[in-house]
């Protein structure tokens, strides 16, 4: 525990300097005192003395080891009761997407959909552990169904099925994609109905493979949303089972991440669409568009029904071009040797991009959770958008003063570096147990620095082509 703090306090003297941000809402960009291109120097500075601080106070792995230590046990009726809320807050959404005005910015789903369950669900789990789990609509129906099916047909399971290891990770990969989809280039992806309909699906679908590959066993890998939340979850230094909440060292749920097929791809997924936004924010994205779009056959790719086939293709680039720059990382750890084949490695290592994935969603959407996420304070009083107040709070608007555009861009700074610095700690920890001597250790990692360094840059260029 002393040697973990000695390597985090050498972390922290190296997070005096910023780096470079990817922003999303960003204002007052060009009234900073520092100029981007100076983040982006600071930011590699914050990398390599953060690399070698760990380097040469953190010489035995530490997260991978780390204990747990009970707080308070769970009664079983309290997930009964989460449970069922997660069913009704999830009907309550069906209905107000079918029933309600269709209208983006009156009716509740589209901002529940975009703001809170997509941004705001997982900030929390990095903070307080996957609390989701226990308030999942779609598992506390698949928990219902199984105990009806169990008192019915005690001995009916012919179609159980053992979930196939070859799967992994990959149907959580393409759920997050598809969502990802629909929310950056489908054409109705603000339509109440719409969402609804896919809610819908998404719960059916999840119940249906539940019932075949096992609750627990489906839930682990194959529910996109509950993989997400999970892998957020494994940040904080809260832990939740099903009859208990334990406390551990921050990060030290990533070790425990089974580093099974796809679980590269899902970590591609999550920053490189996030990447996307960014891009397709920028300047440069509109200038290649009508381009694209002749290669395409398009005669107007910005229009709502054209935009969502150039959008794919560029989405596919980024997920790619995040997945090519790790594996170049793991390939230069497995020129130095050992026992473990480049696709070990890279399942091995791939938990140390969680960090990322998560301080490029901080980065990102954090203004959109704090701007639009105040929508909610009258759209919860009028769920419907037909002039109700329910709660006495439709009269309540968004207060855009509450985050000034300097103090968006420090925090948005902070969220990289800090995802960076804690991406190369959990990084070194799985290299100090992979490899036995801590300098060969350290020499594996050089390849992580550069990745690191790339992903900064990629930030940074994003973040430049905003700004112009």
């Amino acid at each position: 525990m002393r040697r973990f703090g000695v390597g985090v306090a050498g972390v922290l003297v190296a997070l005096a300097f910023p780096a470079a941000a990817l922003a999303h809402g960003l204002t007052n960009r060009r009234d900073l005192p520092i100029p981007p291109w100076l983040f982006a120097w600071a930011g590699v500075l914050v990398l390599v003395a953060s690399f070698v601080g760990l380097s040469a106070m953190w010489r035995k792995p530490i997260l991978e080891h780390a204990r747990r230590r009970l707080l308070f046990r769970i009664p079983a009726a309290v997930e009964v009761i989460c449970g069922l809320l997660g069913v009704v807050v999830f009907a309550a959404l069906i209905y107000a997407g079918f029933g309600g005005q269709q209208s983006a910015t009156t009716n509740i789903v589209p901002t529940f959909v975009y703001v809170v369950f997509w941004v705001g669900v997982p900030l929390s789990c990095a903070l307080f552990g996957n609390w989701f789990d226990r308030f999942s609509p779609w598992k506390a129906i698949a928990r219902c169904l199984a105990l009806l099916m169990r008192g019915v047909a005690p001995n009916g399971t012919a179609w159980r099925r053992e979930y196939p290891s070859r799967m992994g990770y990959w149907p959580a990969a393409i759920g997050l994609f598809a969502f990802a989809w629909v929310e950056l280039a489908y054409v109705d992806r603000s339509d109440p109905s719409t969402l609804a309909t896919m809610m819908l699906a998404y719960a059916a679908f999840q119940i249906a493979a539940m019932s075949v590959f096992g609750i627990e066993g489906w839930s682990a890998r194959g529910d996109a949303f509950g993989v997400y939340f999970d892998l957020f979850g494994r940040l904080s230094p809260l832990e939740w089972t099903r009859s208990e909440v334990k406390r551990r060292l921050p990060l030290a749920g990533l070790p425990k991440l089974t580093p099974a097929a796809g679980i590269v791809a899902l970590m591609s997924v999550m920053i490189g669409t996030t990447s996307f936004d960014g891009f397709s924010s920028g300047s440069i994205w509109q200038q290649i568009l009508p381009d694209l779009g002749k290669i395409l056959g398009l005669d107007d790719p910005r229009s709502d029904g054209a935009y969502m086939w150039p959008a794919t293709i560029a989405m596919l680039v980024a997920v790619a071009l995040i997945a090519g720059l790790y594996y170049v990382g793991v390939l230069g750890m497995k020129a130095l040797g050992g026992e473990f084949s480049t696709l070990q490695i890279a399942r091995r290592f791939a938990h140390g991009l969680v960090p990322i994935a998560f301080a490029y969603i901080v980065a990102h959407y954090l203004t959109l959770l704090l701007f639009q996420g105040q929508a909610m304070f009258y759209l919860i009083s009028d769920p419907l958008g037909d002039g109700s107040n329910l709660l006495g709070t439709a009269g309540v608007g968004i207060d855009y003063s509450v985050l000034g555009g300097n103090v968006q861009w420090y925090m948005q700074v902070a969220a990289l570096v800090i995802g960076h610095v804690c991406a190369l700690a959990v990084a070194h920890d799985r290299a100090l147990v992979i490899y036995k001597e801590p300098r060969d250790a350290a020499r594996s990692q050089y390849w992580m620095l550069v990745v690191m360094v790339a992903y900064t840059s990629l930030a940074l260029w994003l973040l430049s082509d905003l700004a112009s």
